[in-house]
C-alpha cells in the first residue's frame, strides 16, 4: 500500500492474481471471468512503460512524441483538495474543464509536480487513435476479435469516486501506481450513490469519500466495504473489471498513466440500458403505486423473463420486435422511439 494509507483499505481482500502464457491464454481468462483479477507485468515491455520508469519526464516526452496538434479536454481540481474530482458543497463539479494542447498541459504539470496541495490535472478517457500517432500500434495488448476502445488517461495524483460502466474494462498502468477499490455489480445501494444525470463522467458515483467516510451519512458504507476487493498496481500491471462492477481509482504516484480498453459482449447496435433507466424515470417511477406494479409485471414478462409463452401464440413471421433482436428491429425500435420522444 501506498505510504500513509486511509484505514478503510488496510483490512480488504486482494483482487485475485493470474499468469497468462500469451495472448490465448489471456482470451480464454477473459471469457471465463466473472469477476476481477490482475495479472502482473501484462505491459511490462511496452516503450511507454519502460519510459516511465526512467522518468515521469521521459513518459510525457515519449506521449509527446506521438500526440496530434488538437486541443485535448483536460480537468484541473482544487489546490489542496488531495486530488479528489468530486463535487462541491453546491453539487457542481469542483474541478473545471478546460481545453488546450498536450505540450501545454504537460508544461503544467512540469511547473507542480510533487508539490504538496497542487491542484489535480487530469485527463480522462482520451482516444488512443483520435489523439495520437502510433501510440496504440506501440503500446496495445492482443485481445483478439473484440472491438474495443482503447483510451488513455492521463493525471497527477487523483481520486476518482466509485462509479461503474457498461462494458468490460481491461486497465492497464503505463507510468505511475493506482489502486482500484472494486465492488460486486449488487452493491449499488451499499455505496450511497448520487444523481444519474449530473455526473463529473456520465456514470452515477459514490457519494462516499473512500479517506473519509461519513457513518451518518452513508451507514450502509460498511456492508459496501465486506464485499469490496483492492488491487494496488504499479506500471506494467493489468486489471479485468468486468461490466458493471463497482470501481473506486486513485493515481498514488506525482504522475500516473493508464490505458485501458472497453469492450461489450452484445452487439453495437443495441440500445444502452442507461437510456432505458432514464426513460423509466420519466415515464414510470411516478405513476400511482397500482400502475406501476403493473408497469413491473410487464416489464418482467416482455423484458426480464422473456419466457416462450410470450410468443408461442403468435405466427413467427408476425412476432416483429418481440423476435429475437436483429439489427434491422433494433433500428425499428429505435426510430420509434425517437418519433415518440419527439413529440
Amino acid at each position: 500500500m501506498a505510504e500513509a494509507d486511509p484505514g478503510v483499505f488496510k483490512d480488504l481482500a486482494s483482487v485475485p492474481e493470474i499468469a497468462v502464457a500469451d495472448a490465448a491464454a489471456l482470451d480464454a481468462r477473459l471469457r471465463a471471468a466473472d469477476a476481477p483479477f490482475v495479472v502482473r507485468g501484462l505491459v511490462k515491455d511496452w516503450p511507454l512503460v519502460e519510459a516511465g520508469r526512467r522518468s515521469s519526464r521521459d513518459a510525457r516526452a515519449y506521449l509527446l512524441r506521438h500526440h496530434r496538434d488538437t486541443a485535448f479536454t483536460v480537468a484541473i481540481g482544487e489546490a489542496g483538495g488531495d486530488g479528489r474530482l468530486f463535487y462541491d458543497a453546491a453539487m457542481a463539479m469542483n474541478f473545471r474543464t478546460l481545453r488546450a494542447k498536450l505540450p501545454d498541459i504537460f508544461e503544467r504539470i512540469d511547473a507542480i509536480e510533487g508539490k504538496a496541495g497542487a491542484p489535480p490535472v487530469y485527463l480522462a478517457s482520451i482516444d488512443m487513435h483520435q489523439f495520437f500517432t502510433g501510440l496504440y500500434e506501440a503500446n496495445h495488448v492482443d485481445l483478439g476479435d473484440r472491438t474495443c476502445l482503447a483510451s488513455i488517461w492521463i493525471g497527477t495524483r487523483t481520486r476518482i469516486a466509485a462509479h461503474n460502466d457498461l462494458p468490460n474494462n481491461l486497465a492497464c498502468v503505463a507510468a505511475g501506481r493506482r489502486r482500484f477499490t472494486l465492488f460486486p455489480r449488487e452493491q449499488f445501494r451499499n455505496l450511497h450513490l448520487g444523481p444519474i444525470d449530473n455526473t463529473p463522467a456520465g456514470r452515477a458515483i459514490s457519494m462516499v469519500d473512500f479517506h473519509a467516510p461519513d457513518a451518518q451519512l452513508h451507514p450502509r458504507f460498511p456492508d459496501a466495504l465486506a464485499h469490496a476487493q483492492v488491487a494496488e498496481l504499479e506500471a506494467g500491471d493489468a486489471l479485468y473489471i468486468p461490466a458493471m462492477w463497482w470501481h473506486h481509482v486513485e493515481g498514488l504516484a506525482d504522475f500516473n498513466v493508464l490505458v485501458n480498453y472497453w469492450w461489450r459482449e452484445t452487439p453495437r447496435w443495441m440500445g444502452s440500458p442507461q437510456d432505458a433507466l432514464n426513460h423509466a424515470l420519466l415515464a414510470i417511477r411516478d405513476l400511482p403505486a397500482d400502475q406501476k406494479q403493473h408497469w413491473r409485471d410487464l416489464f418482467d414478462y416482455y423484458v426480464f423473463n422473456n419466457g416462450d409463452d410470450v410468443t408461442a401464440h403468435i405466427p413467427e413471421e408476425g412476432r416483429s420486435v418481440l423476435a429475437p433482436l436483429t439489427p434491422e428491429s433494433a433500428d425499428r425500435i429505435r426510430a420509434f422511439l425517437l418519433r415518440n420522444l419527439s413529440q
